[in-house]
């Protein structure tokens, strides 16, 4: 995973460690390096936010050892990176789930985002994570529109042996959400997973039907899908959803195929909101909770 990544911050470690840091020597190598940023899917506002940091903190930094320049040079881009990915909310999903048990009411998440990110599958693989944990889940076919889908999430969660609740082709989708949610309180389950037509952002009247689904059910958590591959569009769609719609979280799916890595940089600092999880592959488990510490450690190998 994010093999270009990794060898463009190497590179950029590497070169600096060599060059005497004065800024008539970086600025040609931060400007090469913010290049090889926005190449492996940093949006470009972010590169160049990375690199004016690097700039100002190294500046005149005085260092007479090859390899303690070396470790500086490694500690200030570890700093900057990690700054570029803090965001104004920390999510806690098993703690709000329990909190809302302790209520006897269910936890309610809407996933959103376009089709073919993965989302039917990630909500999937969502449940088996709560499962995992101890806690019950129901899942709510809110997309009622494409083709299969009911039935792709009906043997999702007949794998899982999960309860899914299902209207009819062409129904609303808002009252589905509703009927799972209360059928969620009549059984004592923890949370409802509910899933939405995959739309495309640009689509004014479905965003509308989103915000629909989002004023009848409320939810606690909205969460949107992104496709790690497809690169600064992975931004452009989490802008605009969150403009639109309102996102609290998002969940990087494909990052097992993903040799670039930069999604996940940029739609955290352009949203503000947090990864919750990252898709590793098709199985049910394939799903980590996302860790910004430990993806700046692994990037920086």
């Amino acid at each position: 995973m994010f093999e270009k990544l990794k060898s463009g911050l190497k590179g950029l470690v590497n070169k600096v460690t060599t060059t005497e840091l004065k800024p008539e020597n970086l600025h040609p190598l931060l400007s090469e390096f913010k290049m090889n940023l926005v190449e492996n899917d940093v949006a470009f506002p972010v590169a160049e936010r990375v690199c004016d940091e690097m700039e100002k903190r190294l500046d005149k930094v005085q260092v007479k050892r090859l390899e303690d320049r070396k470790k500086i040079v490694e500690k200030n881009l570890r700093e900057v990176l990690l700054e570029t990915m803090q965001t104004n909310s920390r999510i806690d999903l098993l703690k709000a789930i329990q909190e809302k048990r302790k209520k006897g009411e269910p936890y309610v998440i809407v996933f959103v985002g376009i089709n073919g990110t993965g989302k039917t599958t990630t909500i999937a693989k969502v449940c088996r994570f709560l499962n995992k944990k101890g806690y019950s889940a129901v899942i709510a076919c809110s997309d009622t529109y494409r083709a299969g889908s009911i039935e792709q999430l009906e043997e999702h969660a007949k794998r899982l042996g999960t309860k899914m609740i299902k209207h009819a082709y062409g129904a609303d989708p808002a009252a589905v959400a509703y009927d799972t949610i209360s059928h969620a309180k009549a059984h004592g389950i923890n949370v409802v997973l509910i899933d939405t037509a995959g739309r495309m952002q640009t689509n004014k009247n479905l965003m509308n039907e989103l915000a629909k689904i989002k004023r009848v059910v409320n939810p606690d958590l909205t969460i949107l899908t992104v496709d790690s591959l497809i690169g600064n569009d992975a931004v452009m769609q989490a802008e605009e959803f969150n403009k639109c719609v309102g996102i609290d979280a998002t969940i990087l799916t494909k990052v097992d195929a993903d040799v670039k890595g930069g999604s996940a940089l940029s739609v955290t600092h352009v949203t503000q909101k947090p990864i919750l999880f990252i898709g590793t592959g098709q199985r049910y488990d394939d799903l980590e909770e996302f860790n910004p510490e430990r993806f700046v450690q692994m990037i920086l190998k």
